[in-house]
């Protein structure tokens, strides 16, 4: 009597199923520094725009809005703005860094007329690697 062996064994199949396990995490792994990196370009670019809005309504009206009135001074006519134009930002509200955390707003700032921080993944002060601060004065 011959036997026809086709198909794969229980050990062939566990190889293949570690194989894949080993493929899968190191494509996890690298898809989520990518969105980290991702997200510290995109803090970056929102920071250069809150400057842009900054800017202008300081133009607007001699001045930069200072730390109490903070960036909702953007969105919202502070009590001490004389020629306040309406919202300075497009979508009409301050947006928070890709972490879901506040930007953080400071004027005058220690290193410029203001400062604005965002505290990177943690959402805490310092930091290495995404956990680090992104500064203002820092964005090239």
């Amino acid at each position: 009597m011959k036997l026809n062996s086709k198909g794969f064994t229980l050990i062939e199949l566990m190889v293949v199923i570690v194989i894949l396990g080993i493929l899968a995490g190191f494509i996890t792994v690298n898809y989520i520094k990518y969105l980290d990196e991702a997200k510290v370009a995109k803090t970056k670019v929102e920071i250069q725009e809150l400057e842009t809005a900054l800017d202008l309504y300081r133009v607007n009206n001699g001045m930069y809005p200072t730390t109490a009135e903070g960036l909702i001074a953007l969105v919202e006519r502070p009590a001490n703005a004389a020629n306040w134009k309406g919202s300075y930002l497009k979508k009409g509200r301050i947006p928070k860094d890709p972490w879901k955390n506040d930007f953080v707003y400071l004027s005058p700032g220690t290193r410029g007329d203001y400062e604005i921080i965002s505290y990177g993944r943690d959402g805490n002060p310092g930091g290495e690697e995404f956990d680090k601060d992104i500064n203002s004065w820092e964005i090239e």
